[in-house]
């Protein structure tokens, strides 16, 4: 039952060419910033990656994006990243944009093994074209199919050898959502701790969920755009 791995390097040694991966995080918050940092230095190339947005120019995901390693990308945002707008202008990215509700709905559809699911959200625009439509009670919706992935990469504050994890806050957002909808989720946690440390109660993704799990070794914190008051 111990699922610790000594390095996000050594956690993602199995993710190959071709794979699709969620990674949790809105903006910059909650994103396993130490996984992202070793795919990047794996270089693994040809990748599907399904997440809010892709990070900013130099950071996060922006990395992956950088590298030329991400052939594709659902989302729902594009963000503060210049450079996702190039690729996706020149043609050298697939981006599928979709509403945040019906991206939130798909993932946690995936993880509840609903393969699909119709919504209101979408009717009349792009994003339904091409989809099934029904009418519910004198109103049209679009079905919508669930979201999987090969590899989910999540962020945790704490997190116990067997794999129990509790978030912190927003930096919750999708991240036990992704961690329910992959083959294996690998969580890079700010404290590793002892089973029985956490509070049973507490805990927001039960050890079945996950795969691996490490200490991570940095985290930046960075703020992905930085304000201040007039004085």
């Amino acid at each position: 039952m111990n699922k610790v791995v000594s390095s996000a390097e050594e956690a993602i040694q199995d993710v190959f060419e071709g794979a699709t991966i969620m990674v949790g995080g809105f903006g910059l918050c909650g994103m396993p910033e130490n996984l992202i940092r070793a795919l990047a230095h794996k270089g693994t190339k040809n990748l599907t990656t399904v997440s809010n947005n892709v990070g900013v120019d130099g950071l996060g995901m922006g990395l992956l994006l950088a590298n030329g390693q991400i052939c594709r990308h659902i989302g729902t945002y594009v963000g503060e990243n210049k450079l996702l707008e190039e690729m996706v202008l020149n043609g050298s990215i697939q981006l599928d944009l979709v509403p945040q509700g019906t991206f939130s709905e798909r993932i946690r559809a995936g993880g509840a093994g609903i393969p699909a699911f119709f919504t209101p959200t979408g009717v009349g625009t792009l994003v339904a074209e091409g989809k099934e439509t029904r009418d519910f009670d004198g109103r049209p919706y679009v079905m919508e199919h669930a979201l999987k992935a090969d590899f989910a990469f999540v962020k945790a504050w704490k997190g116990d050898r067997w794999g129990n994890l509790v978030y912190r806050k927003t930096a919750r957002n999708f991240n036990p959502m992704m961690a329910m909808a992959a083959k294996i989720t690998i969580a890079e946690v700010e404290h590793l701790v002892e089973v029985g440390e956490l509070d049973p109660d507490l805990v927001h993704t039960p050890s079945v969920f996950v795969k691996r799990i490490f200490q991570g070794a940095l985290f930046e914190r960075r703020i992905e755009r930085r304000t201040v008051r007039k004085g």
